[in-house]
């Protein structure tokens, strides 16, 4: 059988539904409101062949730069010979979804802003509010007249 190069060459594992999902998906996918500067996940959804985006876009995140009756404009960075280009495309609704890359941060700030309110009431002039990584655990002394010594047994031979 000859080689195909067709333009979805190599998906089958990629656009396959999980299991025991497959059909339609979800109505409630028709109720998420995207709007321009919105960052969302690229994900095909292989029971909607309108709209779908080519397997390269598959897993990538976008940001919407335009939204329509039925699908929105998805701003996705591509390296091209070691240049990264902004490519432009449309897709369906079906095959994007909010991205939550952003909740972290988000909630980041409020914890910040109750911090900074709290260190106000106080009377607090330096507090920090960056996130510091994970510190070496604090070092101790160790009495030795209590250290006991484990030795392995004397090997014999049993013949």
């Amino acid at each position: 059988m000859p080689h195909s190069y067709g333009y979805r060459a190599r998906t089958r594992d990629m656009f396959c539904k999980d299991f025991r999902k497959a059909g339609l998906h979800q109505l409630s996918k028709y109720f998420v409101s995207y709007k321009i500067g919105d960052i969302v996940d690229i994900k095909c959804d292989g029971s909607v062949m309108d709209g779908m985006p080519h397997k390269f876009y598959h897993g990538r995140t976008g940001v919407v730069f335009n939204v329509t009756k039925q699908s929105v404009g998805v701003e996705v960075n591509k390296v091209l010979r070691g240049k990264i280009l902004k490519k432009r495309c449309h897709f369906r609704i079906e095959h994007v979804s909010q991205s939550k890359c952003r909740l972290d941060f988000l909630k980041r700030v409020k914890d910040n802003e109750v911090k900074k309110a709290a260190a106000k009431k106080a009377g607090q002039k330096n507090i920090v509010l960056k996130r510091i990584p994970g510190q070496p655990r604090s070092g101790e002394f160790i009495d030795a007249s209590n250290v006991e010594i484990i030795k392995p047994a004397a090997y014999e031979f049993l013949v």
